[in-house]
């Protein structure tokens, strides 16, 4: 789960929570909304904490060089018998 992932999940929890006055029976909403905003939190700092190690390393650069080829004749590979 990603970062946006986390905080729809806290976003849904909080509607729940504080947003809603459904009774479901068997069901209690506001005790869902906490749930799953603590579980957001947690994935939250989780994500946090992970994508703080990841460190990008970027490769040394490297130097491209080009060799210049010298032809001796027409480039179709016809020559003349004179080696031209």
């Amino acid at each position: 789960m990603g970062l946006g992932g986390c905080i729809i999940l806290i976003a849904v929890g909080a509607i729940l929570t504080f947003a809603t006055d459904w009774h479901m029976q068997g069901v209690n909403l506001h005790m869902v909304g906490v749930i799953l905003m603590i579980v957001g939190l947690i994935g939250v700092t989780t994500f946090s904490s992970i994508a703080r190690r990841r460190r990008v390393m970027v490769p040394p650069s490297t130097t491209v060089v080009e060799e210049e080829r010298h032809h001796h004749g027409p480039r179709d590979g016809y020559t003349d018998g004179y080696g031209v």
